[in-house]
């Protein structure tokens, strides 16, 4: 969005700004959350929600990365991984949506836009406790009132509990 400040334009900063000069690294673990296009609830439907299962381990079984922890809430998802490739944090999230965005789309005869555009990340550091990132992650359906306890939830997962 350009917005005019005494007739100079002035590019008013947008996700994709925030990205510019970042870089992700192999062997890295990233929480990275994606929200569905106006937090449409797609993943009520178990079905549409097992096809991101699917798309997610997908990934891992090509080597890009190594599952830790996710949850995929009814509007978006929180995945915990290791970087484990040389595609980058962006390539894998754009390779993940496309395909996603094909088998739901086609599962559910139609042609919208699945995923807003971008993506939260955030690059874990050495000191932050991972299996407390992971049962934080898993715990989301509680603190949403959808379940009373984890093991009602059908789509989560983490590599510890």
């Amino acid at each position: 969005m350009n917005i005019r400040y005494t007739g100079v334009p002035i590019q008013k900063p947008g996700h994709c700004a925030l990205r510019k000069g970042r870089s992700s690294e192999i062997g890295r673990l990233y929480l990275v959350s994606i929200v569905t296009y106006n937090r449409e609830p797609l993943f009520r439907d178990l079905f549409t929600g097992r096809i991101l299962v699917s798309e997610m381990r997908r990934l891992q079984d090509e080597g890009y990365v190594q599952s830790k922890a996710w949850v995929i809430m009814p509007d978006h998802l929180h995945w915990l991984f290791d970087l484990t490739e040389a595609k980058d944090l962006t390539g894998v999230i754009k390779l993940l949506k496309g395909r996603l965005a094909r088998k739901i789309n086609a599962y559910l005869m139609r042609k919208e836009t699945i995923w807003s555009k971008a993506f939260h990340d955030h690059a874990l550091r050495k000191e932050e406790d991972i299996r407390g990132i992971a049962l934080y992650i898993v715990s989301n359906p509680i603190r949403a009132k959808l379940v009373e306890n984890i093991g009602s939830y059908p789509l989560w997962d983490a590599v510890w509990l």
